[in-house]
């Protein structure tokens, strides 16, 4: 009787064996295998949330995306963290803003990453500001002694609406080049994104139209193509040049100018001091409005639609209360 159940208890256990080894065998069949691959998402990587969240748009759940930038977080000065070599490293794609807006902090990263993928000019690294218009180009030659001027031109260019859609676009055909069996895919997700922002777009500018010819300062350059969508018009900056910290002598004349201009409105970014944007606005009566450049610089602006939400909501509020 011991023998029999030692006997079939041999048997219990081979059996046991077999079928973990064809599950191994399965699985591994179903990683490796054409279909298998396919089921694998693209890791993408991008500077700014921006970026990640037009990527989400039309990459769906064909991608996994993260952001390096925070939309808190002044995108031209990032903290070099050992963590995010870990994320390049196993990235498919790498999307940047370009015109020189990283460049601070970007490239040892992808240097230091050993992912050949991502490099410069590899297949894996797309600069998003090819597929934008770009405003505030220099004439000439540009020199430090000018700020912090991007000499091909401003990369604040995802503040436009139809830059947002100009990018949309050149992210779903890199995916689609990257996986050509899901471009139909992808295509989908662009279409369905363009008819929502067109007509997010046109609500945003009804919004904005009673407003039109406004005069607003602001305190760095990041607001030229969300201006000129919107049709407001930036008479001055709290920067003397871009990068420099306002100085005594610049905020007297800012004041003044202010003062000429009926200028009431001052907007700042989220990461910068509002110590003399509010001494300004008290001696011309004007109200500082930090409104955000990026998506999730709040926790509501959770995608490209709701940082025009939330942007458009504040400067109304503003305009209203200072007319």
């Amino acid at each position: 009787m011991r023998h029999t159940r030692m006997v079939k208890k041999i048997k219990f256990c081979a059996t046991n064996s077999s079928a973990a080894a064809m599950a191994v065998a399965l699985a591994f069949v179903l990683v490796w295998s054409p279909a298998g691959r396919a089921e694998n998402k693209l890791k993408i990587m991008t500077a700014t949330t921006d970026l990640a969240a037009l990527a989400q748009e039309v990459g769906g759940d064909k991608v996994d995306v993260e952001s390096i930038a925070r939309g808190y977080q002044d995108p031209h000065f990032v903290e070099a963290k050992p963590s995010f070599l870990l994320k390049l490293r196993k990235a498919d794609l790498l999307i940047v803003v370009g015109l020189e807006l990283e460049i601070g902090w970007l490239p040892p990263l992808i240097t230091q990453s050993s992912n050949p993928n991502i490099q410069v000019s590899a297949p894996g690294y797309l600069d998003a500001s090819r597929f934008a218009k770009i405003l505030e180009i220099p004439n000439g030659q540009v020199t430090r002694a000018e700020g912090d001027v991007h000499p091909q031109g401003n990369p604040h260019y995802w503040l436009d609406p139809d830059n947002g859609l100009r990018l949309a676009k050149g992210i779903a055909d890199k995916l689609s080049e990257m996986r050509p069996n899901d471009a139909a895919y992808f295509m989908q997700r662009y279409t369905a994104f363009e008819q929502h922002l067109k007509q997010a777009d046109e609500g945003w500018k009804a919004q904005m139209k009673p407003y039109a010819g406004r005069k607003i300062v602001t305190y760095h350059r990041s607001w030229p193509n969300f201006a000129e969508h919107f049709g407001l018009n930036v008479v001055g900056y709290v920067e003397p040049r871009p990068g420099i910290p306002p100085s005594p002598s610049h905020t007297v004349e800012l004041i003044g100018q202010m003062k000429r201009d009926n200028v009431k409105v001052i907007v700042v970014e989220p990461y910068f001091d509002l110590k003399t944007p509010n001494a300004v606005a008290r001696d011309t009566g004007g109200q500082v409005l930090v409104l955000m450049p990026s998506v999730g610089g709040e926790k509501e602006i959770t995608d490209y639609f709701k940082l025009f939400d939330y942007d458009i909501a504040k400067l109304k509020q503003a305009f209203d209360a200072t007319h």
